[in-house]
């Protein structure tokens, strides 16, 4: 959900997820949006949504979410590493998992909108190789007592950084982003899963991946793949649950308040009953 400053709240959100047996929640981000909008709405669409303008911290809103809840996951769908300083970013996500018992999932992406990039100080083009210094830099801080980087990118001197990750070594890190050689050579490097907008493509794209996992060195069928933003189709559910690939799917909902979303949530928990049990 493009959790809003108008839509329902994290801690209220969060507890009706978990009260209907639902697994997790993931919001994504966007510092802010440029109002020049040269960059194209992802979606297709001729202007981009008002939810992409008003999108709340991911980590802010994820720890109300896991405070006002037990068991439910949370995650960032996805966080925009390339815009964020490594080491807060490293503190904030071993934060976040410390506090909530080890339930964060760091989803994390490149990025699309060149504008927002640029007023971090991003050159677009060199998001990729910037995602994946970051996200080396990160895993250093949350491994190891006393830890140094020197890249192109990200540099720091021997140093110390707690809370580690409840979770070890790390918080699982699923990278999204659309099917292709740069994206599954870092998931092959430096995460543990993909996580993909919806389904389509997905299935003809696993031989490539698998392919780039295993000349790593690492098994393939360790892999998480969560698909982001699904909308809820019994027929696309079943489908993915019946591969045996899939490991979790992320049903969209709107940008709204309670009186909108709660109605949905009871007919995605009726929708996910039979897969929840198995």
């Amino acid at each position: 959900m493009f959790m809003t400053d108008l839509t329902m709240g994290p801690a209220e959100l969060a507890r009706a997820v978990e009260e209907r047996g639902l697994h997790s929640l993931y919001v994504p981000e966007h510092t802010h949006i440029p109002t020049s909008r040269r960059t194209a709405p992802p979606t297709g669409e001729a202007e981009l949504r008002d939810e992409y303008k008003r999108t709340l911290d991911p980590f802010v809103a994820l720890s109300m979410a896991a405070a006002a809840t037990e068991r439910l996951v949370v995650g960032t769908g996805i966080c925009l590493v390339a815009q964020r300083d490594p080491i807060v970013t490293a503190k904030a996500a071993a934060t976040l998992d410390h506090i909530s018992g080890g339930r964060l999932v760091f989803g994390i992406g490149y990025g699309w909108n060149r504008e927002e990039m640029r007023s971090h100080g991003v050159t677009p083009r060199l998001r990729r190789e910037i995602v994946r210094e970051k996200m080396l830099a990160m895993e250093r801080l949350w491994d190891r007592d006393e830890a140094a980087f020197d890249g192109e990118h990200v540099r720091f001197e021997p140093s110390w950084s707690w809370p580690k990750p409840r979770q070890r070594p790390r918080p699982p890190v699923l990278l999204g982003g659309a099917p292709g050689p740069t994206l599954f050579a870092h998931i092959a490097e430096y995460a543990d899963g993909w996580m993909p907008i919806g389904g389509a493509g997905v299935n003809a794209a696993l031989p490539a991946l698998h392919r780039a996992v295993a000349d790593a060195g690492r098994d393939p069928a360790k892999l998480a793949l969560v698909l982001l933003g699904t909308l809820p189709d019994p027929r696309k559910l079943e489908y993915y649950a019946s591969g045996g690939i899939v490991t979790e799917v992320a049903l969209r909902l709107p940008p709204e308040p309670a009186g909108v979303v709660l109605p949905l949530l009871d007919d995605y928990a009726r929708l996910c009953a039979p897969y929840l049990a198995r």
